[in-house]
């Protein structure tokens, strides 16, 4: 231990990690690999090329196991195969390009999937988090020759990886990595759900539908705001337990209740002022729209299938006044939120060690991939 009191960290000195010269070269490295979809992920190793103007090479030090890279597995985002999985990360970067001015050599970074242009007309009118020209490294990583196709731009299950420079974020070094890489995708979605899209704010009544990582992530959010009425709602009595850990005021399982009637019980009769359906679900959809309180907000976080339907009667959407939304990424601004979010875990108020379940090894994600199946983790976390 270092004598404040911090744990003491690698030294990840700048004159530690080799510059990029005039030689550009690539790095043969160990790799989480899906081949085929549905089939069993492989270790193997890649090439991943120096930074490129624009670019930086990160050393990896930790990634979560997310339900997205099963997704990719599984061939339900497109068919690209092979796929470069991983993409909750956070790393040192090892290397950067030519005008590249967001981060240096040696800096600790969590990685994000959307690296803002600040030229779309989005970012022009100030709303850079809605950015709609995102952007990731332009060389490709191979795998004997073949381009490889990295989770979310990302692809960090890996000793390294290469992404633009705007989807690393540096953030204070305090942070253990294991616990600093969930910021980057599944805690900041359901976080970002709670108090970017939904702006929950003191007092607040909150529904949270789906109790995952997200789900918890957003009752965090809602908890870390203010609210003073927290409801998780569940299959998952697990679940729902873990729930009240990260702030749920009330727990319902909606196997057994009628969720929306439980909620009003516990909110005088009038539903909730901001409901986050955290599943995809159209029925867990009409459960959150109907628990809220008029003029509430329904807050779509959780991902559908391409396939699915939502029916709505018209005269409901009108007459209840509020607000439906869907957050995408919670709506975040990485240079923004994600130092926030890391500062407060390192004062003590956002418990995200709670979030990781084990620590494994790269050789060990299709392991973890069966675990989150059957429910038994909330992250395994790949530590390099």
């Amino acid at each position: 231990m270092a004598g404040d009191g911090v744990p003491d960290r690698p030294c990840y000195c700048p004159q530690t990690i080799r510059q990029i010269g005039e030689h550009p070269m690539s790095h043969s490295v160990r790799a989480v690999i899906a081949r085929t979809q549905g089939e069993p992920v492989t270790i193997e190793t890649i090439e991943v090329p120096d930074p490129g103007p624009g670019e930086v090479l990160v050393a990896v030090k930790a990634c979560g196991v997310c339900h997205t890279d099963l997704h990719y597995r599984e061939g339900a985002i497109n068919d690209e195969f092979p796929f470069l999985l991983g993409h909750e990360a956070a790393g040192i970067v090892e290397q950067v390009g030519s005008d590249v001015t967001e981060v240096a050599v040696g800096d600790f970074v969590v990685l994000n999937w959307r690296a803002v242009c600040g030229q779309c007309r989005s970012c022009r009118r100030g709303r850079p988090w809605y950015c709609f020209a995102t952007h990731n490294a332009t060389q490709k990583m191979t795998l004997d020759g073949v381009e490889l196709s990295p989770a979310l731009g990302i692809g960090a299950f890996a000793e390294k990886t290469l992404v633009a420079a705007g989807q690393a974020t540096k953030v204070d070094l305090a942070a253990p990595p294991e616990v600093a890489g969930l910021i980057g995708c599944g805690v900041m979605a359901g976080l970002g759900a709670a108090m970017n899209t939904g702006n929950v704010g003191r007092g607040d009544s909150v529904a949270v539908f789906g109790c995952g990582g997200v789900g918890d992530a957003a009752i965090a959010g809602a908890h870390l705001a203010g609210a003073h009425t927290i409801v998780a709602v569940d299959l998952d009595d697990r679940k729902l337990e873990m729930a009240r850990e990260f702030g749920a005021t009330h727990t319902v399982n909606s196997s057994i209740e009628d969720p929306v009637e439980a909620i009003r019980a516990v909110t005088d009769g009038n539903g909730v002022d901001v409901a986050i359906e955290a599943v995809g679900l159209p029925v867990t959809y009409q459960q959150a729209f109907n628990a809220r309180d008029l003029a509430g907000t329904v807050v779509l976080v959780g991902v559908p299938n391409p396939e699915a339907t939502l029916e709505l009667p018209m005269i409901e959407v009108f007459g209840r006044g509020g607000s439906l939304k869907s957050s995408w990424y919670g709506d975040c601004l990485p240079s923004r939120d994600f130092p926030m979010l890391i500062d407060l875990y390192l004062q003590g108020r956002l418990d995200l060690d709670r979030f990781v379940s084990e620590t494994i090894a790269l050789d060990e994600v299709e392991e973890a991939f069966h675990k989150m199946e059957r429910g038994e983790v909330l992250r395994s976390v790949v530590v390099l």
